[in-house]
Parts: C-alpha cells; sequence; structure tokens
C-alpha cells in the first residue's frame, strides 16, 4: 500500500486506488493513514468530519464509511498480499487503526529526509545537507491534502505539515547560502519575501545573498522593507539579531563574505 498526502490524497494497493470519492470518507481516510499504527478514537472521527454539529446518526454512518474503505481495500485486491481488508483497517476498541506495516508514505520520506538534512548541516556538511533537504521539498506535489475537506483535526495537522516544509525550505536554503549559491538564490528570496513580507529569517538570506552578490544597497533596502512592514503591521521593530545583521552590512563586516557564515549568528 501507498498513501501520499503531499498535495492531492493518493492511497493504492497494488497501484489500484482506494481513495473514495465522496469528501467525508476522504477525511476518515487521511486522518487515518496521518496516524497509522495509532487508534484513532471515534470522538476524534467524528469530531474531523462533522465539527461540533455531529448527527445522531454519525456513529452509523462512521462505520457506513469504515465498510466502505474496507470494501476498496477488497476491490483493489489486499487480500492478494496475505492480509484481509479487518487486518488492515483495524476495529479497536473505541476506535480505527490503520495498520502501520502495511504502507509507505510521502511525509513519512519528507520527515526522514528533513531529519537527514539537519544533521548535516550540525555536521557542517553543507553539500549533503542540501542534497536531502531539496529531496525532501521535491516530495510536495502541491499544498497538503489539497483535494481533501479540512474539519478541525485535519485542519491541525495540515498546519503542521506546512510548518514542517516551511523550516525545510529554511535550511535548505541556509545550505545553499554556504554552498556559496547567493547569486542563483536571489531571485527565490526575493519571491518569498514578497510572500511572506513579515518572515524576517527569509529577509536575513535576501540581504546575506544580495550582499555576497554585490548589492549591498539593495540589501539595507529588504531590512527597510521589512522594517516597514513589520511596524505598520505589528507595531514592532525588527528583532536585535536582524539588526545587527544589517549593522553588519553597514560596516562591511568581513564575517559576511564567508561562505560558511549563517544569518543571524552574529553577535553584538
Amino acid at each position: 500500500m501507498e498513501f501520499n498526502v503531499l498535495g492531492p490524497l493518493e492511497a493504492r494497493v497494488r497501484d489500484t486506488s482506494i481513495v473514495p470519492t465522496a469528501g467525508k470518507p476522504r477525511q476518515v481516510l487521511s486522518l487515518l493513514a496521518l496516524r497509522a499504527g495509532r487508534v484513532v478514537q471515534v470522538e476524534s472521527l467524528m469530531a474531523e468530519v462533522w465539527g461540533e454539529a455531529i448527527p445522531r446518526s454519525a456513529a452509523t454512518t462512521l462505520q457506513t464509511y469504515i465498510l466502505k474503505l474496507r470494501r476498496n481495500l477488497n476491490a483493489a485486491g489486499i487480500e492478494a498480499t496475505g492480509r484481509t481488508a479487518k487486518d488492515v483497517l483495524e476495529t479497536c476498541y473505541g476506535g480505527y487503526r490503520l495498520a502501520a506495516d502495511e504502507f509507505s508514505c510521502d511525509l513519512a520520506d519528507f520527515q526522514r529526509l528533513v531529519r537527514s538534512g539537519g544533521r548535516a548541516l550540525d555536521e557542517d556538511d553543507p553539500r549533503v545537507a542540501a542534497g536531502h533537504l531539496r529531496r525532501a521539498l521535491d516530495l510536495w506535489r502541491g499544498p497538503a491534502l489539497v483535494d481533501v475537506p479540512l474539519g478541525e483535526v485535519l485542519g491541525m495537522e495540515v498546519i503542521g505539515m506546512r510548518e514542517e516544509r516551511a523550516r525545510a525550505l529554511e535550511m535548505r536554503l541556509d545550505a545553499d547560502l554556504r554552498l556559496g549559491r547567493h547569486t542563483e538564490l536571489v531571485a527565490e528570496l526575493r519571491m518569498l519575501v514578497a510572500e511572506h513580507p513579515l518572515h524576517e529569517t527569509h529577509c536575513a538570506q535576501l540581504m546575506t545573498a544580495l550582499y555576497r552578490a554585490g548589492y549591498a544597497w539593495r540589501a539595507l533596502d529588504a531590512f527597510q522593507n521589512l522594517r516597514q512592514a513589520l511596524v505598520e503591521e505589528l507595531g514592532v521593530e525588527p528583532s536585535p539579531r536582524l539588526q545587527r545583521l544589517h549593522q553588519a552590512i553597514l560596516a562591511n563586516d568581513v564575517r559576511l563574505e564567508t561562505p560558511s557564515f549563517t544569518p543571524y549568528v552574529l553577535t553584538a
């Protein structure tokens, strides 16, 4: 079995899709897949599907969704793997569980690659880190579960996935900066800063890339744009670490030219 959640939902058994066409069963399947190996309580499934407006028929309807998912497993030939649909999608005390050893998932692959990339960065090996992190980010085919209705439970799961992706992107950009790829990063970072005008890390990365590419004035302009956005939107100044980077650019601090330098490490 294979589940992919980093984009439109995909679930296959022996190359046959088992994704339901209706929205609510897709929610149930998605939540079971994201928590594979753990019991998902009936209350959590109901909260995801119906929110606070849980109908009296919810328990019976949920059982119908589970039966439909098992029928899809059977139709895809799950028994050819030596397991039954009930073995793969188990009824447990208080809920249901999707057997974790039965499938691969792109989210798990993404998280594994990000951990490897993070370790490589900690070990000062930006080339290996950039490779792991780039492969991790390439697994994303669009917004997570983009074709699945999101209730309160899946909504929180998706927020977590977005945060993981954002952190992986920050680390990949840091790795590329350490490799001296500042010139080729400028366009990507300018787009990211335009999309996220309050994001200090991307601004720091852009300032560093622009400075190294010979555009100190543009780096200073990026700082002023961020400062204006922070003051207007939140009434706050840039963080002390970003202000230190700003001062380092004004002073032509030689540390900024070092490829291994990472934005924000400057001390007062």
